[in-house]
């Protein structure tokens, strides 16, 4: 019929098809070219958000010999560190509302929040530490029985089915050696024994004391749990070497009479879980951070059994100056007889020791910093003056007073088998092959933070 219309029939030359296929081939690879493309996108975007929420949370940020510590669970403890330093700055925050002043501690715990890095190098250190602390324990057939679990969570949050445990420490007496007359015929009387010298804004101890969280967990890691204020130390300026951050409100010291009953601990304990679960711990990672620290109690025992009762101490006093031609002039003074005590208050800048002659006390080893301390100990003789020594507070004339090994009280004695401990656990990193990753630095939660409280206080939550 369309030949009677006058059409002519189609011809396709070679040409014209092989045009053809080629535009039809073009339009394919077009299409696969664009499927491939929205592969490739939907591809990476799965793969970004299973890198995110997968495959980096099983990612070590630290290695203690062959076990791992996922950056998952670095991220929860950060959260739960957070929680807990938020519940003390909202205790902070009471006790300011009752007209005290706790200025300086509701800043350092805004600072420490700020202070992701360091926040998030101070928990990823102590997991490493009680990683070591777990496989030391297995190593030396530490075990810790499902009772001594119970118990030490039911004291956490002071729940104690057997009655309120009677503390069963005696206070030991204890006896220090006499002066020698040559050291008597320094002062006119002898100071009262004290576990950190008496110097002001001076002599800083070596170790300070920080927010970070303990081994120890308690009630007061959750948002639910109940922290009761206690009285907090502000020593006075003459009390002590330097102003230690006080680590604020805490569980109180010993335990108090059961305040309810077994049905009231499961209540307040499955409270607390809910809280922690949303940090990205589980119970049983919960209760291990329990067991871990009965754990390091039991070790820590082993390890110190041989930490000395005495430790050699030294009284001394020292008069401070600004500078080295001062200091020069006041060692002049006392090489022609000058009274060291009346120098020590008309001239000494520390005011924690000047207006007692430039009295520090006794003290051992590892408290003044260590220019101060290397000089005062190489005092030989009784009444030995230094020649000026620099620190970082200014230039100091040090008298040896006396010096004798002395019995550590029971604070000093913690003290010392904790710094043993310490050490311990410093050199136990070496042994069991530490690693880090720094990748862990860009891994650091920032929440919960003070929006967090904000939000929850706007929704009653």
């Amino acid at each position: 019929m369309a030949r009677d219309r006058g059409e002519k029939p189609v011809v396709h030359t070679k040409k014209h098809l092989a045009r053809l296929e080629r535009e039809r081939r073009q339009t394919r690879i077009l299409l696969y070219s664009f499927i491939g493309i929205v592969i490739l996108v939907l591809g990476l975007v799965i793969y970004g958000y299973l890198d995110m929420t997968v495959f980096q949370l099983r990612q070590p940020v630290a290695k203690v010999g062959d076990t791992t510590i996922t950056t998952a669970e670095f991220q929860a403890r950060v959260r739960l560190e957070r929680t807990r330093l938020l519940n003390i700055y909202m205790q902070y925050s009471q006790l300011s509302q009752l007209g005290l002043d706790v200025t300086s501690q509701l800043q350092q715990i805004q600072n420490t929040l700020n202070d992701s890095t360091t926040l998030g190098q101070n928990v990823l250190d102590q997991m490493i530490n009680e990683e070591i602390i777990r496989q030391e324990a297995a190593k030396r057939g530490i075990t810790i029985s499902q009772q001594e679990l119970e118990e030490a969570i039911q004291a956490a949050y002071r729940y104690y089915p057997n009655g309120t445990p009677t503390p069963t420490v005696t206070p030991t007496e204890i006896t220090y050696p006499t002066l020698s007359p040559a050291s008597l015929a320094l002062v006119t009387a002898t100071p009262l024994y004290t576990a950190t010298p008496t110097l002001a804004a001076t002599l800083e101890p070596t170790a300070t004391p920080t927010l970070a969280a303990e081994t120890t967990p308690s009630a007061e890691l959750t948002a639910t749990a109940t922290l009761e204020p206690t009285a907090t130390f502000t020593p006075a300026p003459s009390e002590t070497p330097t102003a230690i951050p006080t680590e604020g409100p805490t569980a109180t010291p010993f335990p108090t009479a059961t305040p309810y009953t077994l049905e009231g601990f499961q209540s307040e304990y499955t409270k607390s879980l809910e809280q922690i679960t949303k940090s990205g711990l589980t119970e049983a990672q919960y209760r291990q951070l329990f067991e871990t620290s009965l754990l390091r109690d039991k070790l820590m025992e082993m390890i110190t059994a041989d930490v000395p009762r005495e430790q050699e101490q030294i009284w001394a006093r020292h008069i401070l100056v600004a500078d080295e031609a001062t200091a020069k002039l006041v060692l002049e003074r006392l090489k022609k007889g000058d009274d060291f005590a009346k120098l020590a208050t008309e001239l000494s800048q520390d005011p924690g020791s000047a207006s007692k002659g430039g009295d520090l006390g006794w003290f051992g080893r590892g408290v003044m910093v260590q220019p101060f301390e290397e000089a005062a100990f190489n005092l030989k003789n009784i009444g030995d003056i230094s020649e000026p020594v620099q620190t970082q507070f200014g230039w100091h004339i040090i008298q040896l007073i006396a010096r004798q090994m002395r019995p550590l009280t029971a604070d000093e004695y913690a003290q010392a088998k904790d710094k043993a401990f310490q050490d311990w656990l410093t050199k136990a990193r070496d042994e069991y092959k530490v690693q880090t990753f720094d990748y862990w630095k860009e891994r650091v939660p920032a929440e919960p933070n003070f929006n967090t409280l904000a939000t929850q206080a706007a929704t009653g939550q």
